[in-house]
């Protein structure tokens, strides 16, 4: 039986359990201390001895295992961070006992574990996010709010028609027996890793992918895979690239997203990202409009939960009548667009990157938190994890079939239709 849960402390606050203390569980106890509403209680981990080093850090109670944890009535909020192939049963059992739970991606290997957990969080008491942390990075919330209009931004940006991201990650952590290179643990690179990424895309596009193509090219032609590569079909003929690649030290690590809006471009540099530049050409109307963006950049790049330092910056430079005001054409759009806009969005360079993460985990957590007090739907909702986890189980179908592959989300329906199906 599990304990009974009052629904706060007697101060209060909600109590956290960790499930998993190895770097990551330290790292996101140290990110969400001291966050409003919420103290560390409990920690558990299959090693007593890490268990208890974290729980003296933080003094909590050690547990011996999960189901030790969940018969505390003084846990309310479950944080899982364990490999992968956990995920879903541990965050199932949480929702159960009528926790909260804040899921480490991705919320499971497969997209019919991944739905099984969505279930569970829809009949559930309990509010799920899945930390998918790319949703709460402040610059990336800002293009969102520049995107188009019928998706509630200021329509300063065109709906996204390409996403591409490249991520030359580093491996120098990760020797041959690492629980990362094994499918049956992570899920295999597309979906341990990809998912943030996918969710992203999912997240400017304003859509669910329908199709994905994919290959793998494995070390040494038998070793693991370590380069990944997926291209997904977006309604209306936006496209996203995802490659991946596990193969570099960590001082040659480097990433970069581009983002295609037809007469804007932006480019977005680092995995968590802290600098964007943007080009864009646009009107008279337009250029004032981005002229003004500089003043509004707190407001613009505001994530709940997320501190600012007070160090970000919005540039916008206007090249007027940097081209002709004769209508340019692209896509079917035409438009006169004769001034320049040359902006950038700077969260404070690469220095800047540990606190912009931990800020984003921490914001994850602040979602979670107001919505398990005054109700709503969190933004990395169970949904979420479960669309990255099924468009990453159709890249890893294609990689290993050669077929173009349709993402396959457990009870949204028929599949889409597949090119040269017919009518």
């Amino acid at each position: 039986m599990t304990a009974s849960v009052p629904a706060t402390g007697a101060d209060g606050t909600l109590g956290l359990g960790l499930v998993g203390c190895g770097a990551f569980g330290a790292y996101v106890l140290d990110a969400v201390a001291g966050l409003p509403g919420l103290r560390v209680t409990a920690v558990a981990d299959a090693d007593p001895v890490r268990a208890r080093t974290l729980a003296d850090a933080h003094g909590s109670a050690v547990c011996s295992g999960p189901d030790d944890l969940l018969q505390r009535s003084d846990v309310h909020v479950v944080a899982l961070a364990t490999p992968p192939a956990g995920h879903a049963d541990l965050a199932v059992a949480a929702l159960r006992a009528g926790r909260h739970v804040f899921c480490e991606k991705p919320l499971a290997t497969t997209a019919a574990e991944a739905a099984r957990v969505r279930d569970e969080a829809e009949r559930s008491s309990g509010v799920l996010v899945v930390d998918h942390v790319l949703r709460y990075n402040p610059l990336l919330r800002m293009l969102q709010r520049l995107g188009p209009g019928e998706r509630g931004g200021e329509g300063l940006l065109d709906p996204l028609r390409r996403f591409a991201f490249e991520n030359d990650a580093s491996d120098e952590d990760l020797g041959p027996g690492h629980w990362f290179w094994d499918p049956e643990h992570s899920g295999g690179i597309f979906v341990e890793h990809g998912v943030h990424f996918f969710d992203a895309a999912r997240a400017l596009m304003g859509s669910e992918p329908e199709t994905v193509q994919a290959m793998a090219v494995r070390r040494d032609g038998d070793g693991p895979e370590d380069i990944v590569v997926a291209t997904a079909a977006h309604p209306g003929g936006a496209v996203a690239t995802h490659t991946h690649s596990f193969t570099h030290a960590h001082r040659c690590e480097r990433q970069l997203m581009r983002l295609d809006y037809g007469f804007a471009e932006a480019r977005v540099t680092g995995w968590i990202p802290v600098h964007a530049t943007l080009t864009a050409w646009t009107d008279d109307a337009g250029a004032a409009r981005w002229e003004a963006l500089p003043a509004r950049s707190a407001e613009l790049l505001a994530v709940p939960g997320m501190p600012l330092h007070g160090g970000e910056r919005v540039t916008v430079t206007v090249h007027r009548n940097a081209g002709s005001a004769a209508a340019a054409r692209g896509r079917g759009v035409s438009r006169s667009v004769p001034h320049r806009v040359d902006a950038v969005i700077d969260l404070g360079g690469e220095a800047m990157k540990p606190h912009v993460y931990a800020g984003s985990v921490r914001a994850a957590f602040a979602d979670l938190l107001r919505c398990a007090v005054d109700g709503g739907t969190p933004v990395a909702d169970a949904r979420s994890g479960l669309a990255a986890v099924a468009v990453a189980e159709a890249a890893t179908r294609a990689a290993a079939t050669g077929r173009t592959e349709p993402v396959l989300i457990p009870g949204r329906g028929t599949a889409p239709r597949m090119p040269g199906a017919g009518t």
